[in-house]
């Protein structure tokens, strides 16, 4: 798999999770689009630099949710994950060929 050319847009410390090593990337699939993730870093980092801001809406008003917190803290990151729902992609790795898919409610669809 190519080098990501937004390499400079990866978050490489994390104040969390610590200073990421050297990785190479892997695959993962994201609504059902391959993308390329630098392997180890959080699932929000891998989704913000392919550009993807939304990781679910609200239940009640279906209003979209991103990033807030970046720590682990708030609940606006979840997404379902390998069939997972409600997972904090600020503080989960990647790992290669994850499914990730937007939120659309509390159960995960």
């Amino acid at each position: 798999m190519p080098q990501d050319a937004t390499l400079e847009l990866r978050v490489i410390r994390h104040p969390i999770l610590g200073d990421q090593a050297p990785a190479g990337f892997v695959e993962i699939i994201v609504d059902g689009r391959a993308l390329a993730a630098r392997e180890g870093e959080t699932i929000a980092a891998a989704l913000l630099a392919a550009g993807i801001r939304v990781n679910r809406y609200t239940p009640k008003h279906h209003e979209p949710r991103g990033l807030f917190c970046a720590i682990g803290q708030c609940t606006d990151c979840v997404m379902v994950v390998n069939g997972i729902p409600n997972v904090r992609t600020c503080v989960t790795p990647i790992a290669p060929g994850m499914k990730i898919e937007t939120q659309r409610s509390l159960e995960g669809r």
